[in-house]
């Protein structure tokens, strides 16, 4: 799989005998053993599937495992199930994955809970995948890592792959979003100075931050901000800042508050440096932060490794949504090279009961929620927000963009065979009471009386 060796790698060598890795005696001793391990994480993706549909309760396994032994028990198994022609039919039907050990790039915010628990809890190895989750500073980081093709695949803010698609600020390079990350999940929070000045018509001159320009924060900030009479780029001031760096910016007093992705609205709280104004969800209940991505090159390339790539995402995903399981996966990401927080942090945004850092304790069990299912009304609406702000020029394909980037079709089908909920083709969106009709987007943009475009 490494035939073609770059000779601008220091690690790699040319002019003896052995692979690019140097753990082979031979280029292709190195792909045999690729090929085998690839084979080999198949094989436990049936195996797994078998052993939990013999045994419901994983210590009925253990006790099995523990009375007979792994040998014995694989031998048991085998003849009450014909494990090889399952395995070889997996292999065949499936397709063998282009590509097992991957990289994806996250920005350690609760936004990215599928994608990073997936690590730790399992549902990489489960569909065959051996993935490297890499923890990035920054917004701009995530973006050039990945265009690079330093990362496989990424957690990217949901206006980001339309940015890349459609050029904007940048040349065009088709991207994908087959999968939303999360719905709700930010707020705004301010200084504790700020403390009386609950009416955002008192607060001109402000100093905001949002974690990128191409993001929902941003959009939804400004959309606040207009709809109580302020102009965004006139009346405050608002400045990209990446999410780990907003807390010790509201406590350096750089900036008056933020709309920020979690756990940093909890870590200001948590802090005793600001309070939670209001959450996202009361700008719009169900709205889309952040997304799984891909570039169509990737996903085109390899189209095995791709789906049980995403296949891994939906089904953590699905298991996010259950409340049942918000604590077990606090503790799974909190840790310093996931989130590194607090895990009580963690909990109250996970769990939805929280300190509003007013001396009151909230409960709202969809502070943040997991559907992943990309619609293409959440894409067009994005879309009409840079158009609004000027970042998008010229004509716009509405629908036509959604459909190439929001990857719909595939999402719906692997929901399907994971067992997970269909999508609502009628889900409404209304934002500050105010409701968007993805078929007339123009029409939409026009009517704000605040806007660049």
């Amino acid at each position: 799989m490494s035939a073609f060796r770059n000779p601008f790698d220091h690690r790699v060598r040319l002019h003896r005998s052995g692979c690019a890795c140097g753990r082979h005696a031979s280029q292709a001793e190195h792909d045999h053993a690729e090929a085998l391990e690839a084979r080999q994480l198949q094989d436990r993706v049936v195996e797994g599937a078998v052993m939990r549909a013999l045994f419901p309760q994983d210590e009925m396994r253990r006790g099995f495992l523990r009375a007979v032994g792994a040998g014995t028990a694989l031998a048991a198994v085998s003849t009450l199930f014909p494990l090889g022609l399952a395995k070889e039919a997996f292999a065949q039907g499936a397709g063998a994955l282009e590509k097992t050990k991957l990289k994806v790039g996250f920005i350690p915010i609760t936004c990215a809970t599928p994608i990073i628990m997936a690590h730790p809890l399992g549902f990489y190895s489960k569909y065959g995948l051996d993935v490297e989750v890499v923890k990035t500073a920054g917004w701009a980081v995530i973006r050039d890592k990945a265009l690079a093709k330093e990362y496989d695949a990424a957690h990217m803010l949901s206006p980001m792959p339309l940015a890349i698609s459609t050029g904007t600020g940048s040349n065009p390079i088709p991207w994908t979003a087959p999968a939303v990350e999360n719905i709700n999940g930010q707020a705004i929070t301010l200084a504790m100075k700020h403390k009386d000045k609950r009416d955002p018509k008192d607060w001109k001159g402000f100093k905001f931050a949002v974690p990128f320009d191409y993001s929902m924060h941003n959009y939804l900030l400004r959309y606040y901000l207009a709809e109580h009479g302020l102009d965004p780029d006139r009346d405050v001031q608002i400045r990209s800042v990446p999410p780990p760096e907003m807390v010790a910016n509201l406590r350096a007093d750089n900036i008056d508050g933020f709309l920020a992705p979690d756990p940093v609205n909890q870590r200001a709280v948590y802090d005793g440096v600001g309070f939670i104004h209001l959450l996202s969800k009361e700008i719009w209940d169900g709205h889309p932060c952040c997304v799984f991505s891909a570039s169509k090159e990737f996903v085109a390339q390899n189209p095995n490794t791709y789906h049980a790539l995403l296949k891994s995402i939906l089904d953590a995903t699905a298991y996010a949504r259950k409340a049942e399981n918000r604590k077990e996966i606090a503790a799974a990401i909190a840790p310093a090279n996931y989130l590194n927080q607090p895990v009580t942090v963690v909990e109250q945004v996970l769990t939805g009961t929280y300190a509003d850092g007013l001396g009151n304790v909230k409960k709202d069990p969809n502070r943040i929620d997991f559907d992943p299912f990309p619609y293409d009304s959440f894409a067009v609406w994005i879309l009409t927000q840079m158009k609004r702000w000027g970042q998008l020029k010229g004509e716009v394909d509405y629908a036509k963009v959604a459909k190439e980037v929001f990857l719909a079709t595939d999402a719906a089908r692997l929901m399907k065979e994971l067992g997970m909920p269909a999508a609502d083709p009628a889900r409404p969106i209304v934002v500050m009471g105010k409701t968007f009709d993805p078929k007339q987007p123009a029409a939409y943009v026009d009517s704000f009386a605040i806007k660049r475009g």
